[in-house]
């Protein structure tokens, strides 16, 4: 069997199709960024139809979506880095598409398949981590996909790890979230700092090149070996090791799994990450695994199908268990 998978995001959707032994047999991508919420709605079903025209028995599809999710009803109940708030987009996909259409958070679907497939695999609990325009979350606990009690929990993105902090972007209305220290658009934004500050780093000189440095910019230069995006990416995965100390301390979980697009920058943000946690966490969780997706920047897209393919994957729409 085959289903369609959707990673929403705030900048792009990730459209696939995944058998059920998770081979990946249909990609695409489509602009997200600046879209009115129905904008979205003709892209995300443009690319529906396309992914169903190049893979005509497709029995389902799973739409992960980074806002808080009403699941008895399938509404994407509202959403930071997008124009969507009370939209029952579960419906209204099924009844366009013509296919049964599921729904969660991005960063659950995400977690559901590191836990199926990659670096969660075998956990008892997990925590995850989903780092792009913002910052998703994901929770296994028991074994089980959490979601709080009506769909919309584990919004880890947005737990405070400075009071007095910069506001949060988009429709957060908090300060000092750890979204908004140390996303993909936080990276952005002190990446041009540093370049501004080195002008003859690869940075300042992509600057001044006219490159616009967005986060895959600055994790390119990185990976690349340039030192004063390595530094940016320290600083970032420092920030992100305040926050994985409280969630090992809350948890206690068995890894910490760092996702999204800025999983490419693997030990750079892991490192520090790691490093910050062990020295901030209460024993034994200071020893809490951290590591960056196995399935990268493509989990959020396996999950959707995943969760699609298999009722007990518990998308808004199937039912639980």
């Amino acid at each position: 069997m085959e289903a369609i998978g959707v990673d929403l995001g705030g900048t792009k959707m990730l459209v696939g199709v995944v058998d059920s032994e998770r081979r990946i047999v249909y990609r695409s991508t489509a602009p997200s960024h600046g879209l009115g919420q129905d904008e979205l709605l003709e892209t995300l079903e443009r690319e529906l139809r396309a992914a169903r025209a190049a893979r005509p028995d497709v029995v389902a599809a799973g739409l992960g979506i980074p806002c808080t999710i009403d699941r008895e009803r399938g509404v994407a109940i509202l959403a930071v880095n997008l124009e969507i708030a009370n939209l029952p987009i579960r419906d209204l996909m099924t009844e366009r598409l013509g296919l049964p259409v599921l729904i969660d958070n991005d960063a659950n679907v995400a977690i559901l398949a590191e836990h199926r497939f990659g670096s969660a695999r075998g956990a008892r609990n997990a925590v995850m981590l989903t780092i792009g325009t913002g910052i998703g979350g994901g929770l296994i606990v028991d074994g089980q996909l959490y979601r709080g009690s009506t769909g919309a929990g584990a919004e880890l993105g947005h737990i405070v790890i400075d009071a007095d902090g910069p506001p949060c972007q988009g429709n957060c209305p908090n300060r000092g979230c750890v979204e908004a220290l140390a996303s993909g658009t936080a990276i952005a934004r002190e990446g041009l700092a540093a370049a501004e500050a080195a002008p003859d780093s690869a940075l300042g000189r992509a600057l001044a090149e006219g490159v616009q440095l967005d986060g895959k910019e600055v994790t390119d230069a990185a990976l690349a070996g340039d030192e004063t995006a390595r530094g940016v990416l320290e600083v970032i995965g420092k920030r992100l090791g305040v926050a994985f100390s409280s969630l090992a301390n809350i948890f206690d979980p068995d890894v910490i799994v760092i996702g999204g697009g800025a999983s490419r920058a693997g030990e750079l943000l892991a490192g520090p990450a790691r490093e910050e946690l062990a020295s901030r966490a209460l024993p034994p969780m200071s020893e809490t695994p951290v590591m960056t997706a196995e399935l990268g920047p493509e989990a959020g897209m396996i999950g959707a199908a995943t969760m699609a393919l298999e009722p007990e994957g518990g998308g808004a729409g199937w039912p639980d268990g």
